[in-house]
């Protein structure tokens, strides 16, 4: 009995961290400077730059969030598998 409820607890607790959410992304703007995305999301998976130009992914290829910045400002961002 001890076990499930730790598993449970662990569950409920790693499901609610989580920043990769609807209600996150619906937060972001165009124009956001990215340390306000850093607020909202998190710590990005991923991310690449060329050019004054950064791309950075949060979640895995099923489920994420896309945000492209421009001189550290949102540009364009996406969704894919959020509910």
């Amino acid at each position: 009995m001890k076990k499930l409820m730790v598993g449970l607890f662990l569950v409920a607790f790693l499901t609610g961290c989580t920043k990769l959410r609807l209600e996150n992304y619906k937060q972001l703007k165009a124009g956001m400077d990215y340390d306000r995305v850093i607020e909202i999301l998190g710590e990005a998976t991923t991310c690449d730059e060329a050019l004054g130009a950064k791309s950075c992914t949060w979640g895995d290829t099923n489920q994420h969030i896309k945000v492209k910045f421009v001189a550290d400002n949102v540009a364009f961002y996406s969704k894919e598998g959020l509910e």
